[in-house]
């Protein structure tokens, strides 16, 4: 299938989001802690991103009994995913916390083949010992420093693995629903829950109202109207006509593009660490997300 322009640059501009977003978390976490943060975006964009769609005629209204199923599906794919991975980019560098989430795809993989049946290929294989070498660089060096955080490193590999089960959650279930309505009814309720989480565990950081930098505030409005809203409507528009291929390479930069463009908004100094284990988990997601060529027959 042979891309238009415009998917083309629509393509490169969610990638460009996507990677920008983890320094922009990071930027954040210097004056706000992690779990209001994520609580306030995700509640600005689920507001800004439900205001666009009812303007836009989508019906959204789940029947009574999807609601389980919704709550179900927001368990992996939303609290656990956005919750640990908050707390990862807070204790690591936002470059090597983008790197270790974005392992997410093996991860699925792997769990279908040891727990739905599906058979281990070569290149199962070869993306699990790529991801296991790009995991432990990384852990290594979080080792080897003063100031390492290797619990930053759990965290993200079980937000990781959180989001992988749910994707495979969302594969197996069946509900009458567009993605819009899914993706905006996980995200209302993984929002009631984060307000819960963050009151418990969190000191309230508004009170008094610290002094916030324009930085901070733009890194807010970055997590709202990009991260939860443009960036969601660009790849709900492309989902429907991208092939795998082209999806898997716009997953395969993320971390790259959140590496360097980190170096910009936050000065983080990357180490030989992370671009080796750049490279092992792009080879990684390419090994299970890109098509195998047909053999001639």
């Amino acid at each position: 299938m042979t891309m238009t322009p415009r998917q083309l640059w629509a393509l490169f501009a969610l990638t460009l989001m996507w990677g920008i977003n983890w320094p922009m978390m990071k930027l954040s976490l210097q004056s706000m802690p992690p779990l209001h943060f994520r609580a306030i975006t995700m509640t600005g964009g689920t507001i800004w991103m439900m205001a666009y769609l009812y303007l836009k005629g989508v019906q959204l209204w789940p029947r009574k009994n999807q609601w389980p199923s919704l709550a179900l599906l927001a368990i992996p794919n939303m609290l656990g995913w956005h919750t640990f991975a908050i707390l990862g980019v807070k204790e690591l560098a936002s470059g090597r916390a983008a790197i270790l989430g974005f392992t997410m795809p093996v991860w699925t993989v792997l769990i279908s083949v040891l727990f739905l049946g599906e058979k281990l290929s070569r290149r199962v294989a070869f993306a699990v010992l790529c991801a296991l070498t790009a995991i432990t660089l990384l852990v290594w060096q979080e080792f080897a420093t003063i100031t390492g955080r290797p619990l930053g490193v759990l965290w993200m590999e079980i937000a990781a693995i959180s989001w992988a089960i749910g994707t495979l959650m969302i594969r197996r279930t069946q509900l009458a629903l567009s993605a819009y309505a899914v993706t905006i009814w996980m995200m209302v309720l993984t929002s009631a829950a984060l307000w819960v989480i963050a009151i418990m565990a969190e000191p309230w950081p508004f009170n008094p109202i610290p002094h916030y930098s324009w930085q901070f505030w733009g890194s807010i409005a970055y997590g709202v109207f990009i991260n939860y809203g443009i960036a969601q409507l660009i790849w709900f528009a492309l989902a429907k006509n991208l092939p795998p291929a082209t999806s898997a390479m716009s997953v395969m930069a993320v971390p790259l593009i959140g590496t360097l463009s980190a170096t910009l908004i936050v000065g983080e100094q990357p180490h030989w660490q992370d671009y080796t284990a750049i490279i092992f988990v792009m080879l990684a997601i390419a090994s299970v997300l890109l098509p195998q060529r047909k053999k001639p027959k």
